[in-house]
């Protein structure tokens, strides 16, 4: 057993990240109610504006126009600011496109938004700013006046918001900020600084666990795969949340991010309860493509899966809960004679076997960081 521990790391041990330097910002969300009608519309035609300047933005970075010539397009059509964000947006939709294997020049953005960066100097934001945590002004770019809406956040988030508007008010922090239209209401998406947020929502404000184990998770489109190994990298626990149904047609993409989401919790809830001090992922930031196969069932639960938007959750949701988390490079995690190795050996099923791996490496980075 001690030979599969060690063999073919290579690389991979040098690859090991602190997660938490990569996940700076966390979303909270509340709603938005506008005072008067005027406000609604003028917010809605905004909404429209910008989900158009996103449009175009995207044609013309798939095309390859320079970046220069895509804002000074934007900026005929909103003001500079929202302008930088629409820009921002569409290369991002532009590069999932391509990691996805689409065509950019097809894409379609339907659900009505609007973004606007944070900016400390400028009060937190450039367009969106805070009265109080129960008044939100928007800035209208046609005519330069300041839309007033009414906010109502969960009574957990309120404190946090409250010292979020403190801050910016002396200008001391930024938050991005995303208004979203849905079902006939509107949201307000705020990206918060996550040393802001475990401050005020981290369980035991952002002490860290003092567990001894670590425990190597391997994320999947219908099961997410948890390995916990001790200090010499023995089997201590495996635990796996199973999902298969997600994938299948007329399941929402909504209910199936949820249950993911319900699933991770739980297995990290378990692992903090169990101590467990160090969790690892692997570092999906770094996969550029995603590989499809022949199979059509298999692609379909490919594209259905939002892999590193639920790495992000999960980063969040160990340090909430006090646990350190590390990051490892991908290569070698499945499909290599190091995985086959510790299947045969250890009896684990191939996800259990990844997962182990992850768990590995990052036991390494623990070791050598002592």
């Amino acid at each position: 057993m001690s030979q599969c521990q060690t063999s073919n790391m290579g690389e991979a041990e040098a690859e090991v990240v602190d997660a938490s330097k990569l996940v700076k910002y966390v979303t909270v969300t509340g709603r938005l109610v506008p005072i008067s009608s005027e406000d609604h519309m003028k917010l809605a035609r905004l909404a429209h504006d910008f989900r158009r300047a996103v449009l175009v933005a995207t044609r013309m970075v798939a095309k390859g126009v320079r970046e220069v010539e895509v804002l000074r397009e934007l900026r005929k059509r909103l003001n500079k600011a929202y302008a930088d964000s629409a820009f921002k947006i569409a290369r991002a939709i532009v590069e999932g496109c391509l990691f996805n294997g689409g065509d950019p020049l097809h894409i379609e953005v339907r659900k009505l938004f609007v973004v606007s960066e944070g900016e400390a100097s400028r009060l937190g934001n450039r367009n969106v700013r805070f009265e109080g945590t129960d008044v939100v002004k928007v800035k209208y770019p046609h005519d330069g006046s300041w839309l007033s809406l009414r906010a109502e956040f969960g009574e957990k988030y309120l404190p946090l918001v409250k010292k979020l508007v403190d801050l910016a008010k002396r200008r001391r922090i930024s938050y991005r900020a995303k208004i979203v239209f849905r079902s006939g209401k509107v949201y307000l998406h705020l990206s918060i600084p996550i040393e802001l947020y475990l401050k005020h929502l981290g369980r035991g404000r952002g002490r860290r666990s003092k567990g001894e184990l670590v425990a190597g998770i391997d994320l999947n489109s219908d099961r997410i795969c948890m390995v916990v190994v001790d200090s010499l990298g023995r089997v201590r626990d495996v635990k796996t949340e199973w999902f298969s149904e997600l994938a299948s047609h007329g399941f929402s993409r909504g209910r199936a991010r949820a249950r993911r989401l319900e699933a991770l919790s739980k297995l990290l809830e378990y692992a903090r309860d169990h101590n467990v001090g160090v969790v690892v992922f692997e570092d999906l930031f770094k996969v550029r493509r995603r590989r499809f196969v022949k199979s059509r069932k298999a692609n379909r639960k490919i594209s259905k899966f939002a892999k590193r938007e639920l790495l992000q959750h999960g980063v969040v949701m160990a340090l909430r809960r006090g646990l350190e988390v590390s990051l490892v490079e991908p290569r070698g995690t499945t499909s290599s004679e190091e995985h086959v190795k510790v299947m045969r050996e250890l009896g684990l099923d191939k996800h259990a076997a990844s997962a182990y791996l992850i768990a590995l490496r990052g036991l390494h980075e623990a070791s050598a960081s002592k």
